[in-house]
C-alpha cells in the first residue's frame, strides 16, 4: 500500500513539474500585463513636442558591446537623439561586469575600460545630464577592496564627461543626494550597496558630511520627502525593493530541478530536494545580493515604512536582469535591469508588468503636468525604431512651464555640485 501511495505521489509531482515547465517555456518570453493594464494600448501620451523633460533609466549595462553591435545601446542612442537637452539619463549600477573597473595591470582592466568607453560614446554632443550610480559589481562584487574599485570608476567617468557630479552619491557615500529637474520633478539618489558592502565604506551623506550612525540616513531621507511632498520624486538606487525575479526569491522550474545550473548552465543533474532547499535559502535567508539577506531585509523594511507615508514616488532599481513595474500604496516601484543581460522573471503577484527582455524605462513629463512611464525595448529588425512594450500615465500635476537647458542642482550642501 505504501508503495502505491509513494508511486502516486511520485507521478503527481513529476506531472506537475512537466506541466509547469511546459507552461513556463510557452509564456516565459512574453510580456505580462495585470488585468488592470491589459488595455494599456488604448491610451496615449501627449505629442512629443509637448514633452518638457525625459528621464531614461538604464540598469546593469555592464556587459555591453559597441554601439555598432549592441542593440540595447542602439535603443539608448535613439532616445539620446530624441530627448535633446531637456533630459536626464541614469545608469542604475553594475556598469561594468564582472568586477567594476580593476586597477591598471589587471587582465580585466582593458575590457572594463572599453565597456565604459562604449557607453560614454553615446553622449558625444549630448547636452542633457548623465548620472551614474554604483552597483554590487562596481564594488568588486561586494569584496573588501570594493571601495577602491568604485572610486576608480567614479574618477574615470567624471573625467571623461568632465562633470564632477556625473557619479552619485559621490565618493561611495550613502546619500541621499538630490538632482533638481524643475518645480515638479526631483531626482533623489541613494547608495543601496552600502548596506551590504564588506570592507571600508564611508559613513557619510556626501563627502565631508558625516553621519554619526547609519540611522541618520533614514531621517535625512524622510526630511527630503517631507520637504518635497508636493513633487513627483524619482528615487534611484541599484537594488529593487519589489521583484518577481531571482533576487526576490523566484526560480524557474528548471533551476528547481537542476540547481547546479546556477553554477554551470550545462550541469543538468537532477537534484530536486537540493533545489528546494536552495530555493528556500535564497528566498528567506539570502545571499549577499538578495532582498532576503538580513542587512538588506532590515534596510528594505525601514525604507518601505518611510515610503508608504508618501505618495507620487517612483522608486527604480536594476540588479535583476529584466523589466518590472509595480504599483503599491500610491507609489511606483520598477526594475530596469536588463541593459545587457536577461534572466527569468515570474508573472503575477503584485506586478502590473514584467518582461524578460533587454530594455530600459523612460519617464516623460509633459506640459499638461502629466508624467508617463514607457518601457522601451530594442528594435526587432535593423532599421526600425525601438519598440514601446508598455506605457502608462502615473502622475498628474499642475501644468508645467516650458524651460530651456539641462537640469541643475540646488545650492544645498547635501547635493552634488
Amino acid at each position: 500500500m505504501l508503495y502505491i501511495i509513494a508511486l502516486i505521489v511520485f507521478l503527481a509531482v513529476n506531472t506537475w513539474f512537466i506541466l509547469a515547465y511546459r507552461r513556463e517555456r510557452k509564456f516565459r518570453k512574453k510580456p505580462f500585463y495585470s488585468l488592470a493594464e491589459i488595455g494599456w494600448r488604448t491610451t496615449s501620451p501627449p505629442p512629443a513636442e509637448k514633452r518638457t523633460h525625459s528621464i531614461a533609466l538604464v540598469g546593469d549595462v555592464g556587459n555591453n558591446g559597441s554601439l555598432e553591435d549592441d542593440v540595447l545601446l542602439q535603443a539608448v542612442h535613439h532616445w539620446v537623439q530624441e530627448a535633446g537637452q531637456n533630459s536626464t539619463i541614469l545608469f542604475l549600477g553594475d556598469n561594468v561586469y564582472p568586477t567594476g573597473l580593476p586597477p591598471v595591470g589587471s587582465f580585466r582592466h582593458p575590457q572594463a575600460v572599453q565597456r565604459l568607453e562604449n557607453q560614454l560614446a553615446l553622449f558625444k554632443g549630448y547636452t542633457g545630464k548623465v548620472i551614474y550610480l554604483s552597483g554590487n559589481h562596481d564594488w568588486n562584487k561586494g569584496r573588501k577592496d570594493g571601495y577602491d574599485f568604485v572610486l576608480r570608476q567614479e574618477k574615470f567617468i567624471n573625467e571623461k564627461l568632465q562633470d564632477e557630479s556625473a557619479y552619485l552619491p559621490r565618493g561611495g557615500c550613502l546619500g541621499p543626494v538630490t538632482w533638481e529637474i524643475n518645480g515638479q520633478l526631483l531626482i533623489i539618489v541613494i547608495n543601496t550597496q552600502w548596506w551590504v558592502q564588506t570592507g571600508h565604506k564611508p559613513l557619510e551623506r556626501s563627502p565631508e558630511e558625516p553621519y554619526a550612525t547609519s540611522r541618520e540616513f533614514y531621517a535625512a531621507l524622510q526630511a527630503l520627502l517631507e520637504e518635497n511632498r508636493h513633487r513627483f520624486i524619482v528615487l534611484a538606487a541599484h537594488h529593487p525593493v519589489y521583484s518577481n525575479a531571482l533576487h526576490g526569491g523566484k526560480f524557474t522550474v528548471k533551476q528547481h530541478l537542476f540547481p547546479l545550473t546556477f553554477i554551470n548552465k550545462r550541469a543538468l543533474v537532477p537534484l530536486p530536494i537540493m533545489g528546494s532547499i536552495f530555493r528556500i535559502y535564497r528566498k528567506y535567508v539570502g545571499a549577499h545580493e538578495d532582498m532576503s539577506f538580513p542587512p538588506f531585509r532590515k534596510f528594505r523594511r525601514r525604507l518601505l515604512r518611510i515610503l508608504h507615508q508618501h505618495q507620487s514616488i517612483f522608486y527604480v532599481g536594476g540588479h535583476d536582469h529584466n523589466l518590472q513595474y509595480f504599483e503599491v500604496k500610491g507609489n511606483h516601484y520598477a526594475v530596469s535591469g536588463s541593459g545587457s543581460k536577461t534572466n527569468f522573471v515570474a508573472k503575477g503577484g503584485k506586478a502590473s508588468f514584467t518582461h524578460e527582455n533587454k530594455g530600459f524605462m523612460v519617464l516623460d513629463q509633459y506640459q499638461d503636468g502629466s508624467v508617463w512611464l514607457r518601457v522601451v525595448e530594442p528594435a526587432t529588425a535593423p532599421g526600425e525604431d525601438p519598440q514601446v512594450v508598455f506605457q502608462k500615465s502615473i502622475y498628474q500635476g499642475a501644468p508645467v512651464p516650458t524651460r530651456q537647458g539641462a537640469a541643475a542642482p540646488p545650492s544645498s550642501s547635501s547635493v552634488a555640485p
